[in-house]
This record gives C-alpha cells, sequence and structure tokens, in this order.
C-alpha cells in the first residue's frame, strides 16, 4: 500500500490521517480556521472540513443537503450495503430508528448500570495498582466500555478483545484498507446473528432482545438486518469514543497536577471537569455526504464531496469559547459538542458521561499520585475517534 504524501499546504491538502495531525490537531484547527470557515482537500475523493462551530452546526443540522449514509471519510466509496441505523439513517427514517434506541440509555437507566461499571473499573485497578508503571491505555481505559457494552448486550464481556480487534479494522485501518474493513464488518455480522439466533427460542432481557421485541412506526417487528445494524452502531460508536475520552482526561491529569489535585482535594468539581474534558479533546469527528450542491459560511460546497464535520474543531473554536485552548476544569458555560449537534446528537451521551465519571472517580480514589512515563510514548488513534492508544503512567509520588 503506499504510503500517503506527506501534507505541505493544510488550507488546500489537508490530511486528517497525517501524523503531525493525529499527534496534535488543534493549532492545525487553528491556523486553518483564520484562513477560512471551510476548507477542501481532493485527498479521499474530495473532503470539506468546517473549522468554526458555526459552520458544523449549519452543516449538522443541514439534512436536505448533507447525508449520513456515509459517516466515515475513506479512500474508497463503494455501493452501501451496511446500514447503522440510526446514525446512518436520514429523515424520514431516522427519526423511528433513534426512538428504538433512546429507552435502554436514560438517566434511570444508567443508575442501574453504574454500580457494575464501579466494579468493573476497580476489577481492572486491582490488576496493576501494585505495580510502579502501566499503560493505562492498555490496561483500563479501553476494557471499561467494551466490558459495560457488553453487560448491557448480554454478551460475554471476555469477547472484549474481539471488539477492540473490529473497531481497530474499523475505524483505523479500514479508512485506507477495503480488504480489512469488509472482513471486520462480516466478522461482526456472523458474530451478533449468532446472538440474535440464539435468543429466537431462549429469549432473555438484556439489550438485544430488547432491540429484537421493538417494533417500528407501523408497529411490524425489526428486521434481523436492522437489529444488527443498530448492534453495529452500538459497538463502533459506544466503545472507541469513550475509551477515547476516559484516556485524554488521564492524559490530561497526567500531565496537570494542580488540575489532579484539586479535583482529588474537592470532587464537587468532576461535573464541570469531565464536560471541559469532552470539550478540549472531544474524540469523534463524523462525516457527512455532499448530495446537493449549498454553501456554508460563504463558502461554495459541491455534490460528490465529502464532510469532515470536526466537533472538535468546533469545540476550540475562541469565537464561542473564551480562552478556548485552556483546559478549565470549573468552565460554567460549556455547550460544547462532543456529543455532536441535530439530529444525530449522540444517543449514549448519558452512558459516556457516566463512564468517563465513574473511571475517573475510581482512578483519583485509588491512584491520587500519577504522572506521565517520561521513558514512554504517548500514541494518539488517527482517523475518525482519536485518544490515546498507549498511556505510559508512573504510579505514586515521584521520588
Amino acid at each position: 500500500m503506499n504510503k500517503p504524501v506527506p501534507v505541505t499546504d493544510w488550507k488546500h491538502d489537508f490530511d486528517h490521517t497525517d501524523p503531525r495531525w493525529t499527534e496534535n490537531p488543534y493549532p492545525i484547527f487553528d491556523e486553518l480556521r483564520a484562513e477560512c470557515p471551510v476548507v477542501h482537500t481532493n485527498r479521499f475523493l474530495g473532503v470539506y472540513l468546517p473549522t468554526t462551530y458555526e459552520a458544523v452546526k449549519q452543516i449538522a443540522y443541514d439534512t436536505e443537503h448533507f447525508s449520513s449514509r456515509r459517516i466515515i471519510v475513506r479512500n474508497v466509496r463503494p455501493p452501501i450495503t451496511q446500514s447503522a441505523p440510526p446514525i446512518t439513517s436520514d429523515p424520514p427514517e431516522h427519526k423511528s430508528a433513534k426512538q428504538l434506541l433512546l429507552p435502554p440509555f436514560t438517566p434511570d437507566a444508567m443508575k442501574k448500570l453504574e454500580p457494575r461499571v464501579r466494579e468493573i473499573c476497580n476489577e481492572l485497578i486491582d490488576q496493576f495498582i501494585d505495580e510502579p508503571t502501566v499503560d493505562a491505555a492498555a490496561r483500563y481505559t479501553r476494557h471499561i466500555p467494551v466490558r459495560a457494552i457488553a453487560h448491557m448486550l448480554g454478551i460475554p464481556e471476555d469477547d472484549g478483545d474481539l471488539f477492540i480487534k473490529w473497531i481497530h479494522e474499523i475505524l483505523e485501518v479500514g479508512i485506507t484498507d477495503d480488504e480489512v474493513l469488509m472482513r471486520a464488518i462480516q466478522e461482526m455480522a456472523v458474530y451478533f446473528s449468532g446472538h440474535i439466533a440464539e435468543r429466537k427460542t431462549h429469549p432473555t432481557d438484556d439489550l438485544i432482545s430488547t432491540l429484537m421485541n421493538a417494533r417500528d412506526k407501523d408497529g411490524q417487528p425489526l428486521s434481523d438486518m436492522h437489529v444488527l445494524g443498530s448492534l453495529r452502531l452500538l459497538l463502533i460508536a459506544g466503545i472507541d469514543t469513550t475509551w477515547s475520552a476516559i484516556g485524554a482526561s488521564l492524559w490530561h491529569l497526567a500531565k496537570t497536577p494542580a488540575d489532579r489535585e484539586r479535583l482529588v482535594a474537592d470532587p464537587s468539581l468532576m461535573p464541570t471537569a469531565i464536560e471541559e474534558f469532552l470539550r478540549a479533546y472531544s474524540p469523534v469527528t463524523m462525516a457527512r455526504e455532499v448530495i446537493k450542491e449549498t454553501s456554508i459560511s460563504g463558502c461554495p460546497i459541491k455534490p460528490d464531496n465529502m464532510v469532515l464535520l470536526s466537533f472538535p474543531a468546533a469545540n476550540r473554536d475562541p469565537a464561542v469559547f473564551p480562552d478556548a485552548d485552556k483546559v478549565l476544569i470549573d468552565r460554567k458555560e460549556n455547550r460544547h459538542a462532543a456529543f455532536g449537534l441535530g439530529i444525530h446528537r449522540c444517543v449514549g451521551s448519558n452512558l459516556a458521561r457516566m463512564e468517563m465519571t465513574v473511571a475517573i472517580e475510581e482512578w483519583l480514589k485509588r491512584i491520587p499520585d500519577f504522572r506521565l512515563d517520561p521513558h514512554g510514548d504517548v500514541k494518539w488513534s488517527e482517523g475518525t475517534v482519536r485518544g490515546p492508544r498507549q498511556l505510559p503512567l508512573l504510579l505514586g509520588k515521584s521520588r
């Protein structure tokens, strides 16, 4: 596979998989935002990037000119054969597909799940708390949402390594390798089809059975393909995103002892801190496909292009967030877009907030002192979801 040509002109030739973007995209956002509210590249068959909060918001709310049928920017655009409702649905189908997924993610449902998430966090910490160093990404952050969603779906938590493999292949490798992407999607379909078939003869009270028992707007049961698509969505959208957000939060606290000490001394700051971590280190960049010509913030937008809907760029826009590049854990006004905007705002936001809060609370209770390991490298994921995939930490007070 040919290596992509390094970017020399971000305004006319950006690449969201470039190592410099992966390492630290925020100066790139600032540079582009100062130039133009929407920039374009011919890479990936043509992609626009809105750089301001207002431009991102306009696109997110505009379902006439922008379709959600493709949500990942890739090197190819084959015919659409797989869906993940409601995230890949457009109106009018979107509304009913989303309503089916709302009940399992209510605040009350999260309160019932929270004790298990706290157990998961402590079970993980038990395995490394007596060690002087730990890769917190490999041994903590990535396992929390995997096990939580497995618990909700009623599938073995030990299958988590499979989910992690599929997510890596779909969201990272699959951007440039169609064969790997399709294999991962097929493996996932076979796996979940087995669980669907099992529940037809042995019903349970888990989330898979809830979807199988649901009815569409016409009172008809959902097709197996619809159930399969929704399960694919929960796995892809509900795991990588949250482990990235938890990891980025721990990374910030590891390199910012003043914030870490404030949170340990005053846990009442946790809600505003979590919202600020979500704003400052938003993990998710979604995509839209341009289906009709239009203009956004005065910039012409042509069909047959994709759009990188960068919520991370929107959340660093100084026109909306004072001191946008500062992380202020007591920030009061914080209408961030980490969970998206418009009809596709994240259905699992209550789950993500709960998992983040519990993960940071339990870590700080048991490991109040930690810092980045100067002998290790932090490695960030590239593409649609950005978060630390390697996070080496030193545990305990510095000696």
